[in-house]
């Protein structure tokens, strides 16, 4: 078969013959690939990066991680791949996928899910978020970002502040459900004034950090308290585009009803993830076939991978990649 292959971690990818896998086990299935979302996690384990990397494999690996499948009796599926899914064919398990509405197309069902896992577990099973709660998504201009907006508004949030570079794309948010946005180019004074004036008006319930570094430490400063009563926080780690190391003074943590914590792989138990693919998926496709919930790609075919690897995809779309 045909596949995108890493034969060297922190190479290009290529597109290349590699053997079709073959399920291990009677829990196994080999399906039809059909699209493949490409995100910055699929690039750190390709780079060797991301703290889930594991050896390259001799003779290379099979880039993708998930993505949209049919199975032998024509039912098109979203699953995590057991094997590389950047390929003509995949090996996943069976009962661990979710149908896909035939109004959602293979680009975005392939999309949605890693967005969904950066925003809804964190939202649901880390913050525990309740109608009402000011959420604040720090580094929100992304794919993923654009999606927390969506799920935080759905899930109830009573206002959502966004941080970020792109002006345009934070100005874009306020119409996918936002009601402030804070531009991380002000000056560290300037945005962590911004911050502390959005806590005081109304406290800040929940915060959804894709950025961590500089931005993460001006605002659980922000949030530092004076000696009185404070209302709770929960302050949710997702991503390190800024960085993977932080200051983080011991005050914060003594003056605020703060509670920091991350989500990601590793940090959710067996019984969340079973919900995430028995109602969490189903339901976020669900709005996406009702038009409820937008995201934007941009589609090449797998041919074209090692030329495109690198490409920038700006504006919060998705790169997939089609098979």
């Amino acid at each position: 078969m045909k596949a995108a292959v890493i034969y060297e971690k922190g190479d290009l990818p290529q597109y290349a013959e590699f053997p079709t896998p073959q399920p291990q086990s009677e829990n196994e299935i080999l399906v039809n690939v059909k699209a493949v979302a490409i995100k910055h996690f699929d690039k750190g384990v390709a780079s060797g990066t991301h703290y889930s990397s594991v050896k390259q494999q001799e003779g290379g690996k099979v880039i993708g991680g998930d993505g949209v499948c049919m199975l032998a009796d024509g039912t098109r599926v979203y699953a995590i791949g057991v094997s590389g899914m950047a390929a003509e064919q995949a090996i996943i398990e069976k009962g661990r996928y979710v149908e896909v509405p035939d109004a959602v197309d293979d680009a975005t069902a392939a999309a949605l899910p890693n967005a969904v896992f950066g925003a809804a577990m964190g939202l649901r099973f880390k913050a525990n978020i309740s109608p009402g709660d000011v959420v604040l998504i720090n580094g929100s201009t992304g794919f993923t970002g654009r999606v927390a907006v969506q799920i935080a508004k759905y899930y109830g949030a009573g206002k959502i502040i966004v941080t970020g570079r792109d002006q345009r794309s934070l100005s874009e948010l306020l119409e996918f459900g936002a009601d402030q946005a804070v531009s991380v180019l002000l000056d560290d004074a300037q945005f962590k004034s911004e911050i502390q004036s959005i806590h005081q008006e109304r406290p800040i319930s929940i915060v959804i950090d894709y950025l961590w570094g500089r931005t993460a430490e001006l605002i659980l400063s922000a949030l530092k308290g004076d000696g009185g009563f404070t209302s709770p926080t929960h302050y949710v780690s997702v991503g390190t585009m800024s960085g993977d190391a932080i200051n983080l003074s011991a005050a914060v943590l003594r003056s605020t009803d703060i509670q920091l914590t991350g989500s990601g792989l590793g940090s959710w138990s067996r019984e969340q993830v079973k919900e995430l693919f028995s109602s969490i998926l189903p339901e976020i496709f669900s709005l996406a076939a009702a038009g409820k919930l937008v995201v934007q790609t941009v589609q090449v075919p797998i041919t074209e991978i090692s030329s495109l690897w690198d490409i920038d995809i700006a504006g919060g779309k998705r790169l997939v990649i089609t098979i």
